[in-house]
């Protein structure tokens, strides 16, 4: 495999010149252990029975390369089974957008069935998935799909091999797939609620294929203490080293799996302002930290902590979670040593991930469809609504919309594109009380919105209240 993962490097880097196209196979935006092997293997496997159709086959990882060494697992797995990393294709290695635009680019997902909202535009390329997950893609004649809720994408992976080319697994890639299905399966503990009969079957086709595999459980405890090693790490490199980002509307969501306890996670030192900073930085609206740890039969503890600076944001993604039923998560409350973070020990300890990201998935359907709905009967506001006869804005509270969208301004405020006001901004209603950064220490560097400032706009934007006899504007002493 290091050859074949050395030609997709060299391919990448130079842009593949003289083949007429790439067929990338991309993991999902984790790049957890289950992701990067089913990536790395169904992209060799590909390489070896695709004969002359002229595509260069190329497994990218799904994260920057500078996130990948936070995989400790992953970077244990690969030392393991010789792979070298540097060999290896990162996101930001390739221009994805590029190569589409240039209708070079085909693509293949592996542990996931759609793509990130920023992806999107990559749709059209898409010609297979191979998923573990619940099935979210629209049927399409052009993609072949292949979804069954097993607990490990590389059991499908394996399975796939094993009945298109056998000859393909040799030594070191079904060590990496091995691997990949044990950690995902909690060592095929039934008690963890992971394995599925088609992971035993699969787990057991390889032991028995290849008996000087690492044994089981020697290997399931090396990747598990790899795993939740986060010594030496910030908050958010706990947060980027198993994260999952999900958006709709204005709200963007880190969904994050903390490999401790949350009582641990939440007495790290500064964790308000690191959290507040981590939202900043990589522009998301609220963080869900799913915190899990095994006792000593390896059945999972799981606890959950939602953390925005916005109530609004907070409340409602707290609620979506408490009231969910489809699996209900059978949360009780914890105390929280921080206002802006809710806290939860999560009764359903069978639920990981996996399956609480159709929760806030459809949850955030449903907030895309109250904003498109606010926003449309925003438009229909005149501004006069919100204006006396002398040209002072009026914040009477009846004026406030009924359902609290977050305003244009202040969407752009948050992203830190809005530089100066104009007459647009002001065909909203007033911003809710509960602003998306009401709680956040960095609220105190964001411009703020005055009556002073509000009588300046509305002076500048009217032909007869312009300067003062003084020179002022008005509201100036």
């Amino acid at each position: 495999m290091e050859g074949f993962l050395q030609r997709c490097s060299a391919a990448i880097k130079g842009n593949a010149e003289g083949s007429s196209g790439i067929h990338v196979i991309l993991g999902n935006e984790a790049c957890d252990l289950d992701s990067m092997v089913s990536s790395l293997v169904f992209a060799y496997f590909l390489s070896k029975t695709s004969g002359s159709s002229g595509k260069t086959v190329v497994p990218v990882l799904n994260i920057p390369r500078a996130e990948f060494p936070l995989r400790s697992d992953n970077v244990f797995l690969l030392k393991e089974s010789g792979v070298p990393p540097e060999a290896l294709v990162f996101r930001d290695e390739v221009d994805l957008a590029g190569l589409h635009r240039a209708k070079r680019l085909m693509l293949t997902l592996v542990d996931h069935n759609v793509l990130p909202s920023a992806d999107i535009d990559l749709e059209e390329a898409v010609v297979e998935v191979i998923d573990h997950h619940h099935l979210e893609r629209t049927p399409s004649m052009s993609c072949s799909v292949t979804v069954e809720t097993v607990g490990s994408c590389a059991t499908l992976v394996t399975e796939h091999i094993h009945h298109k080319a056998p000859e393909v697994l040799d030594r070191q890639v079904a060590q990496l797939l091995y691997g990949a299905i044990v950690l995902d399966c909690v060592n095929m503990a039934p008690e963890a609620g992971k394995v599925t009969p088609k992971d035993s079957q699969l787990s057991f086709l390889l032991e028995s294929r290849f008996p000087d595999l690492p044994p089981r459980g020697a290997l399931f405890k090396s990747l598990q203490s790899a795993k939740f090693d986060i010594s030496g790490l910030s908050t958010e490199q706990i947060l980027l080293k198993d994260m999952k980002a999900v958006s709709g509307g204005d709200l963007r969501l880190a969904v994050s799996a903390v490999y401790m306890t949350l009582d641990v996670f939440l007495q790290r030192r500064s964790l308000q302002q690191e959290l507040c900073e981590f939202c900043h930085k990589h522009r998301f609206g609220a963080v869900v930290a799913m915190t899990i740890s095994f006792n000593e039969r390896g059945e999972p503890h799981r606890q959950l902590a939602v953390y925005s600076s916005s109530t609004l944001y907070r409340e409602e993604v707290s609620q979506a979670l408490e009231k969910a039923r489809n699996p209900s998560l059978s949360f009780s409350p914890m105390s929280s040593p921080f206002n802006n973070i809710k806290s939860y020990l999560q009764g359903n300890a069978l639920a990981s991930r996996k399956k609480v990201l159709p929760i806030l998935k459809n949850f955030l359907k449903e907030w895309d469809r109250k904003q498109v709905h606010c926003e449309e009967a925003e438009d229909f506001e005149e501004l006069d609504d919100h204006v006396d006869p002398t040209g002072s804005p009026s914040f009477d509270d009846d004026a406030r919309p009924r359902c609290f969208s977050a305003s244009r301004h202040h969407r752009r405020r948050l992203l830190g594109t809005e530089d100066s006001w104009t007459e647009e901004d002001f065909q909203v209603p007033a911003t809710p009380m509960n602003s998306l950064v009401e709680g956040c220490p960095l609220d105190a560097g964001l411009p703020r919105i005055s009556a002073e400032a509000i009588l300046e706009k509305f002076s500048r934007m009217g032909g007869e209240a312009g300067e003062n006899k003084d020179g002022n504007w008005p509201g100036e002493q």
